[in-house]
């Protein structure tokens, strides 16, 4: 049963996702650029051959990490600039949710901000990649606001860059602050939802 083919393409799969886990772990302590094969195999317990089963390098899986980090992000991201209710509700929505992202997955939200500016130029591209879909998305989100009207497309991908940005700001931000005391967490999300608010005050003026 178990040389099926269904149940060796589980088993690839969860070796793949075994060498990400294993990688990403890893990272924590140094850089992709320093990051060997060797020590990723070993870490899961395969043979080094076994990695070229799943990943062309070392960057490959990077590219692997990138689409893992931020894949999930779109949601949150769209979340920050819909008009469906009050701004400040929106706002304090958008930072909880930042916040409770890095809590939850914060060695991809380390990987990532150290990697964006990193020595590997394929995941640098990847991340670049990724970050401007976002942008698009919340460009597209932003085309649909009243408060858009009489905005130039290139206004508004200015402005979705400014929102993605300030995101990765504050994640970031969350990021230093995981394991302050309650009050530096609580002083990091009310520094979050001004700058925020900032961004969104000047969308309201930008055209006066």
């Amino acid at each position: 049963m178990s040389h099926t083919p269904g149940a060796r393409q589980a088993q690839k799969l969860k070796t793949r996702q075994a060498l990400l886990d294993a990688a990403l772990g890893l990272l924590e302590e140094q850089s992709l650029s320093s990051l060997g094969l060797r020590e990723v195999t070993r870490a899961v317990g395969v043979a080094p051959t076994a990695f070229y089963r799943h990943f062309r390098s070392t960057a490959d899986l990077g590219v692997a990490l990138v689409e893992e980090a931020l894949g999930s992000l779109h949601p949150m991201i769209r979340t920050t600039v819909s008009p469906a209710e009050d701004s400040g509700e929106r706002i304090a929505r958008a930072v909880e949710l930042i916040a409770g992202h890095v809590a939850a997955h914060p060695a991809h939200v380390r990987f990532v901000a150290r990697e964006r500016h990193g020595g590997v130029q394929p995941v640098r591209e990847a991340i670049r990649d990724e970050l401007a879909r976002f942008a698009e998305e919340v460009r597209a989100e932003l085309a649909k606001d009243a408060e858009s009207a009489g905005w130039s497309e290139a206004d508004l991908r200015m402005l979705a860059g400014l929102y993605v940005d300030q995101m990765l700001i504050t994640a970031s931000l969350f990021l230093e602050t995981l394991d302050a005391p309650e009050e530096e967490r609580r002083l990091a999300a009310r520094t979050a939802e001004r700058q925020l608010r900032l961004i969104s005050r000047g969308r309201r003026h930008w055209l006066d």
